[in-house]
C-alpha cells in the first residue's frame, strides 16, 4: 500500500520544530499583553460572502485563492484566508462596541490560500495580527506600527525597512483613480492579463503588479499623496509626527497600496532584507469602512499580519533563536521489575515536584538505558538495581564526567536542586 504524504503546501512541525514555534508564541503574547491587546479565536471557515464584501472581490485572493467549498446545504463556505475580515465579524455579532471605548484585539491560528508554495509562503499557514476597532486617531496608527517594529527589535532584527503611505479615503481617492485610469488606458494593451483587468475596476493594484512590463508602465503615474484631501493629509502628517517622535524610521513609499480592498488612509509594510521576493515580515494599515461593509455601523479600524514562518526563517537564517531544550534533568534507569515499579511512582513524584524526567518502558540492559539517556541530553542518571533498592539508595551517574555517588532516594529531589538550579 502506498504511503500517505501531507498535501501540497502543507508541512508538519516535529517536536523540535516546535519548541522554537512557543518561543515565538510567548513573546507575541508577552507584546500584546503590554499593549493592552486581548485575544479572540474566530472559525477556520467562515460563510464566503464574509470575504467577498470584506477583502473585495477584485482581489488576487478573492479571485485565485480561497479554499471555497458548498455545505450539505448549499451554502458557500471559504477557509479563512486572512483574519482582520473574521475579527470584524467577531466583534459585530458579539456587540464589543457595547461596553464603549476602544476594542484592542489580536488573533492566532493558521489561514488558508491556493497559491503556489515558495520559500516562506504556504497554503496553509500561520498568521498573527493585531486589530483596533473604534477610534480614527493616528496615535492609534502609530502605536499599531511601534508595536510590530518593536516585538521585532526584540527579536534581535534590527535592519528593518519601515515602508509608510496613505492611500486616502473614498472622498479622495477616487479622484486618483479617476488620474490613475486616465494616465494608464493608451497604454492599457501593454499590461498584463490580470492588470488589464484591474484598470477599470480595482486600478490601484496595478501600483502593486510584479511584472517587470507592468512595473515599467507605472512608473510615471501620478502620486497619490498629491490628491489627498485635507482631512487624509492631516492624519498622515499626525501619524508621521508621532512616529519621528518616538523614533521610529520609516521611508515614504508612494506606490504601497496593499492587496485588500478594505484599506484607507494609512498603509504600511515592515520588511527585511534577506526574505528575496517575499520581503515582508508584517504589513496593514487602517479600514475605516470595513466594519460597515460587514453590516455595522461606521467604526474606523486598523490593523496589521504577519506570517509566522517568514519570521522563522530570518530568525533561523540569522542565528537569532536561542538554544530551546526539554532536555530531562533525570533519567531513571530501573533494572528488573521491583525497580520499575518504584522509578514509575519516583518518577510521578519528581514530575509533580517540576523536574523534567525521563525512563525505560522496554526493559533495556544498563549499557542500552545510558545510551539513550545520553541521546536524550540527560545530565543525570539515576540508576535503580536490586541493591539499591534494598537499601532505599540511587546510584547517581553525572554523564558530563561519568563521575559516580550513591545516595538515598530520600534525598534526590535535594540533589536536583543543587545540581540543576545552579
Amino acid at each position: 500500500m502506498t504511503q500517505i504524504n501531507a498535501p501540497k503546501g502543507t508541512y508538519d512541525l516535529l517536536p523540535e520544530d516546535l519548541t522554537k514555534w512557543h518561543y515565538l508564541e510567548e513573546k507575541l503574547r508577552s507584546i500584546f499583553r503590554e499593549y493592552g491587546y486581548a485575544e479572540v479565536r474566530t472559525p477556520i471557515f467562515e460563510h464566503t460572502e464574509l470575504f467577498q464584501r470584506g477583502i473585495g472581490e477584485t482581489t488576487d485572493i478573492v479571485e485565485k485563492e480561497m479554499f471555497t467549498f458548498p455545505d450539505r446545504a448549499g451554502r458557500s463556505l471559504t477557509l479563512r484566508p486572512e483574519g482582520t475580515a473574521s475579527v470584524v465579524r467577531a466583534y459585530l455579532e458579539h456587540n464589543l462596541a457595547a461596553s464603549g471605548g476602544v476594542s484592542k484585539l489580536y488573533y492566532y491560528g493558521p489561514m488558508f490560500r491556493c497559491e503556489a508554495p515558495q520559500a516562506g509562503r504556504f497554503r496553509q499557514f500561520v498568521q498573527f495580527g493585531a486589530e483596533v476597532l473604534g477610534s480614527a486617531d493616528p496615535r492609534v496608527d502609530a502605536e499599531i506600527i511601534t508595536m510590530a517594529v518593536n516585538f521585532y527589535q526584540r527579536l534581535g532584527i534590527k535592519d528593518l525597512d519601515i515602508n509608510l503611505n496613505s492611500i486616502g479615503c473614498p472622498e479622495c481617492r477616487p479622484l486618483y483613480r479617476e488620474k490613475l485610469i486616465e494616465h494608464l488606458r493608451p497604454r492599457a494593451n501593454e499590461l498584463c492579463p490580470n492588470c488589464q483587468r484591474r484598470l477599470e475596476r480595482n486600478p490601484l493594484r496595478l501600483l502593486d503588479c510584479k511584472s517587470p512590463v507592468c512595473q515599467s508602465l507605472t512608473a510615471d503615474v501620478p502620486l497619490i499623496t498629491g490628491t489627498l484631501c485635507d482631512n487624509c493629509g492631516s492624519h498622515f502628517q499626525k501619524l508621521r509626527t508621532l512616529l519621528d517622535a518616538a523614533g521610529i524610521q520609516y521611508h515614504l513609499n508612494p506606490r504601497l497600496v496593499r492587496g485588500f480592498d478594505y484599506y484607507t488612509k494609512t498603509v504600511f509594510e515592515v520588511l527585511a532584507g534577506d526574505l528575496g521576493a517575499q520581503n515582508a515580515l508584517c504589513g496593514g494599515g487602517r479600514y475605516d469602512g470595513l466594519v460597515e461593509e460587514c453590516g455595522g455601523s461606521s467604526t474606523p479600524g486598523i490593523g496589521f499580519a504577519a506570517g509566522m514562518e517568514r519570521l522563522l526563517m530570518v530568525l533561523n537564517s540569522r542565528g537569532l533563536l536561542p538554544e530551546l531544550s526539554q532536555k530531562p534533568h533525570i533519567y531513571l534507569a530501573p533494572l528488573g521489575e521491583e525497580a520499575q515499579l518504584k522509578a514509575f511512582v519516583l518518577s510521578i513524584k519528581l514530575r509533580e515536584a517540576g523536574w523534567i524526567v525521563e525512563s525505560d518502558f522496554q526493559s533495556r540492559s544498563l549499557k542500552s538505558q545510558l545510551k539513550l539517556a545520553n541521546k536524550l541530553g540527560a545530565a543525570i542518571v539515576g540508576v535503580i538495581g536490586e541493591d539499591e533498592l534494598a537499601k532505599g539508595q540511587v546510584l547517581i551517574r553525572k554523564m558530563a564526567t561519568s563521575e559516580q555517588q550513591t545516595i538515598a532516594l530520600s534525598e534526590l529531589e535535594e540533589f536536583l536542586e543543587r545540581e540543576c538550579r545552579k
